[in-house]
């Protein structure tokens, strides 16, 4: 059996397990100086019988993502993305990264409840790692899901570092016979730089659909919350009597392509899938009648997607790695740090797009190819419309629900704010008004039920993501959670139950870079 392929028992029968890019085999790589970008997959050394021995290194190389040129930047191990790390949930997870850069790094495990000395969050709770330098990271590789690791220092996930990881269940409560791994990616040709972004904002801080954007109500010309439309059906969802966890608008509500909501971005030259532009778009082989396992993965840096298959449904069955009851949608929209797991029933011959349109930008869609067996292989494959059913928060019905009391607690009212374009603080994205590092910390108790209520008083999609902890949104559990512009609402409720120095922050990094941040703390 070829390395790139593995054999998993599943309830259906035994089920092929592919990572994203291996889907073309040793023919994925590249025969000139580039590497070639299909991120292979690396099954992590076996030390013991219950811990995985994986050495990485950091470096700069050369990619090749379909332009016909080489670009250098850095990665993992040699390859864009890095390899895919694959264990079996409960297992120990070793990995000693060497920083063969010119400038400190780390490794941040997003969603993965470790330990809180391992959480890579520079001068937080680790010293960065000096060039020439090796840490290793250790740690219990759990619960199951689809994770991402990246580096948490400045912009340098927008440079390539980042990839896939795995922690495989025991017992999958879905059957499928073959499985995929797909990362979606906003390319790059230069140094990321903060003062490189767009700023499409004028100095009133008003956006092209004239809804607020640093102050006001956020009931406004294009926010999406009038009476009608509030979350849970509560005055807004964001008082004591909010009646619970709430989610907001949900994932795709009030933001289709003409929505005209704002942000500020770099100037990206294309998306990606699997590091691929769509002038390469890497192929997903299927057979008719197979139950397909889709991992998506959004480790970009500054891009929202919608997503969609040609000619199929999909079956979300996991929402950040935690187990959801299936249900069955046409799209979904994901942002920055989340991941969706998704059932596609292989009942459609042919060849079919896979296609991840940014929310707001204007390249491009990233792109790939679901091929069956028999399927053309002359570049045309038929698109999502983007007309049907598109997965809101409210669908998703977590298997495993967080253990909490009836009542928080404590309870942390914050507004996230930024974008304008003019003022002492131009440029600076906050929460509740303080930019990261100097904002004070959110200090709890262990064993607290915590609630954090949020609005969006600015004109930008903001995906916050808690470390070392699952919070519950609705009845979904998740780790990132998007607030959509323009007076969005989302409360969520976590249990303070890993003791440490977490960080909370924006997933775009460039809002994360201008201050919108802040660590809740505790012993």
């Amino acid at each position: 059996m070829d390395d790139n392929e593995h054999e998993q028992t599943v309830p259906r029968r035994q089920a092929l397990r592919v990572s994203g890019a291996t889907l073309f085999g040793m023919a994925g790589l590249s025969g000139g100086t580039g590497i070639r970008v299909a991120a292979l997959q690396q099954t992590a050394q076996e030390d013991d019988e219950d811990t995985q021995e994986q050495p990485l290194v950091a470096s700069s190389a050369e990619i090749d993502v379909g332009m016909d040129e080489s670009l250098e930047t850095w990665v993992y191990d040699e390859q864009f993305p890095g390899p895919e790390l694959r264990v079996s949930e409960g297992e120990t997870l070793r990995v000693s990264l060497e920083n063969q850069l010119p400038e400190e790094t780390t490794i941040h495990w997003h969603g993965v409840p470790v330990p809180n000395s391992m959480d890579g969050v520079p001068d937080v709770t680790q010293e960065p790692i000096s060039a020439d330098e090796t840490f290793e990271y250790e740690y219990e590789a759990s619960p199951a899901g689809t994770y991402v690791y990246h580096s948490h220092v400045g912009l340098q996930l927008d440079r390539g570092l980042y990839g896939p990881l795995i922690v495989e269940e025991e017992s999958p409560h879905v059957e499928f016979d073959r499985e995929y791994t797909l990362q979606f990616d906003d390319h790059l040709t230069e140094e990321p730089a903060l003062d490189s972004i767009e700023a499409p904002l004028g100095s009133d801080g008003i956006g092209p659909s004239g809804g607020p954007s640093g102050d006001g109500d956020g009931t406004g010309p294009g926010s999406g919350m009038g009476p009608s439309n509030r979350p849970n059906g509560n005055d807004g969802g964001m008082g004591p009597g909010s009646g619970g966890p709430g989610g907001g608008r949900g994932p795709g509500d009030g933001m289709g392509p003409g929505s005209q909501m704002t942000g500020q971005r770099p100037p990206y030259e294309g998306l990606l899938v699997n590091g691929q532009l769509p002038s390469d778009p890497p192929v997903f082989d299927v057979e008719e009648g197979e139950r397909v396992r889709l991992r998506f993965i959004n480790p970009s840096s500054a891009t929202t997607y919608r997503v969609g298959i040609g000619g199929h449904s999909l079956s979300v069955t996991h929402a950040d790695g935690r187990p959801v009851e299936p249900v069955d949608v046409d799209s979904f929209v994901m942002s920055m740090g989340e991941r969706y797991d998704a059932i596609l029933e292989a009942d459609s011959p042919g060849e079919w797009a896979i296609v991840a349109e940014p929310v707001v930008g204007s390249e491009a869609p990233a792109e790939a190819r679901l091929r069956y067996e028999d399927g053309s292989d002359d570049g045309s494959a038929e698109r999502p419309q983007f007309d049907g059913r598109e997965l809101e928060y409210s669908d998703l019905e977590a298997l495993e629900p967080l253990d909490l009391s009836d009542s928080p607690d404590r309870t942390f009212d914050l507004t996230l704010s930024g974008g304008m374009m003019g003022g002492t603080d131009a440029g600076a994205w906050t929460i509740d008004g303080e930019p990261y590092p100097d904002a004070d910390p959110f200090e709890i108790s262990e064993g607290e039920h915590v609630r954090v209520q949020m609005v969006n008083r600015s004109p930008a999609i903001h995906p916050m993501h808690l470390h070392g902890h699952f919070f519950q949104v609705g009845d979904a559990v998740k780790d990132t959670v998007l607030v959509a512009p323009h007076g969005d609402q989302v409360t969520f409720d976590f249990v303070a139950d890993n003791p440490g120095d977490w960080l909370f922050h924006c997933h775009n990094v460039y809002h994360l870079e201008r201050g919108m941040a802040r660590v809740f703390e505790y012993e």
